[in-house]
């Protein structure tokens, strides 16, 4: 069945609306499930209008395609836990890029061979090989970050910068080159600069800023779908590419506020590179005192009494899968009393929302979980804050020690309530690489062990009918 133009342009009004709703309801959680929904529904009409469309020929690829793709994914959905998220979603912004860059030069050899390029289409595939090229390996080395496969650690060297903007500068001439004579060297190493290129970008970036970079490929991964738009002549693609090009480089920007970091110092720079604040006299003299060992029963003593608990998640928390352990927890001291709140701060885990999602699948209500601007207030009236594997969210090193790396960042205030429990597995830095202060606090002890294990133990001990 074929579709006439003006019924596929109103397809593509229709699912470009519901994109548009997806994006709105993707901003708070208790909304998030309906744009989801908004944004599948427009994805379905969009397939279903392209394919039923007058430029489609032939179906035997597509279907193909189209099989093979949902095997794939079907199975990495079954299979993938909620703690590798920020690695799949790296993964997916990969293969936007690489599915810009084979597009491009499909389009390339099959307009040569009819004879119908022209300058405009051939800076529209300039566009979608580079942009797709360096989205393409800077999503595999975030990738191989994360899951560990390289090491989180910034890679810097000297002339690094100066190095990032010859391969800029080369690659964008080699794009004009192209665009001009359409030569196949020019596109050959065109595509093969900005692949170094994107790789360059990346190596110096440390897990930090994991979750603004996450965010930045999310950027490119759009802008890479829009080039695709205009190369195929796809009005669609265009808004869609346009809509999470803006969307990522919005979020990136709010996130560096957050931290309190230039977007370019994230993007062109690597954080934490200058040993972390471990030399520093701050921490140091902090590091002299020592740190206050607790048992799991020290900290049900304090909770089962307290009147508000707070709850600090972070990585560890994601990494232990100590989520439901924490529900079951919350759960107890409420059945007591008890008011507990979760704390998230805005670049906590690996990705934008990672705390979010990991909370929601535990099923903690939404109007437990606060952002850091509504929490920090009321940490000074908090009786315990349990911090549950974060580590630099709450490093107060960022209000107090101008020689650390994070200094100016805004933190989640646990120091201020009356006790905190810090749940860690070793004295290890936090990804960053720099000392937390907050150890040494008077009023901070800390609970080594597995953050699960632990949190499964406080429940326990709450059943247990404590004290």
């Amino acid at each position: 069945m074929e579709i006439s133009a003006n019924t596929q342009a109103l397809a593509y009004l229709v699912s470009a609306i519901l994109f548009i709703l997806a994006l709105k309801g993707l901003t708070h959680p208790t909304t998030a499930r309906r744009g989801n929904f908004y944004g599948m529904g427009g994805m379905l009409i969009a397939i279903a209008a392209t394919l039923m469309g007058s430029e489609v020929r032939d179906y035997g690829f597509i279907i193909a395609g189209v099989a093979m793709g949902a095997v794939i994914g079907t199975v990495l959905a079954m299979r993938i836990q909620m703690t590798a998220m920020p690695q799949l979603v790296a993964a997916l912004h990969s293969f936007v890029g690489l599915a810009a860059v084979l597009v491009a030069i499909g389009t390339f050899l099959n307009h040569q061979a009819d004879g119908h390029l022209d300058g405009l289409l051939m800076g529209e595939l300039s566009a979608g090989v580079i942009i797709g090229a360096i989205t393409f390996t800077g999503s595999v080395i975030a990738f191989g970050k994360l899951q560990g496969l390289i090491s989180g650690k910034p890679v810097v060297f000297t002339g690094q910068h100066a190095l990032n903007a010859a391969l800029g500068i080369a690659t964008i001439a080699l794009g004009i080159h192209f665009g001009m004579t359409g030569s196949l060297v020019s596109l050959g190493l065109m595509t093969l600069l900005a692949m170094v290129l994107g790789v360059t970008l990346i190596i110096p970036i440390g897990g930090a800023d994991m979750p603004v970079i996450i965010s930045m490929l999310n950027s490119y991964s759009g802008w890479a779908a829009a080039a695709t738009g205009f190369t195929l002549g796809n009005n669609l693609l265009i808004i869609v590419g346009a809509l999470v090009g803006f969307s990522g480089a919005i979020l990136s920007f709010i996130m560096c506020r957050a931290m309190n970091r230039s977007i370019l110092n994230v993007v062109f720079g690597g954080f934490g590179t200058e040993g972390g604040g471990g030399d520093s006299s701050a921490v140091a003299q902090a590091a002299q005192k020592g740190v206050k060992s607790a048992s799991v029963e020290d900290a049900v003593y304090w909770m089962e009494d307290a009147g508000k608990v707070i709850v600090v998640p972070g990585y560890g928390m994601a990494v232990a899968q100590a989520q439901h352990a924490l529900k079951e927890l919350m759960e107890l001291l409420e059945a007591r009393g008890v008011d507990v709140k979760f704390a998230i701060h805005p670049v906590a885990g690996r990705m934008p929302g990672h705390m979010n999602v990991l909370l929601a699948e535990a099923d903690i209500p939404y109007d437990r979980v606060l952002e850091m601007d509504e929490v920090n207030p009321e940490f000074a009236t908090c009786d315990v804050a349990l911090v549950v594997g974060a580590n630099d969210v709450v490093n107060p090193a960022a209000k107090t020690d101008s020689s650390s790396p994070i200094y100016g960042m805004p933190i989640l205030e646990a120091s201020k309530a009356r006790q905190v429990y810090f749940i860690k597995r070793s004295m290890r830095p936090g990804y960053s690489g720099v000392d937390n202060l907050l150890f040494y606090q008077d009023n901070c002890s800390l609970i080594f062990g597995d953050a699960k294990d632990v949190c499964e133990g406080l429940a326990a001990a709450l059943k247990g009918g404590a004290h």
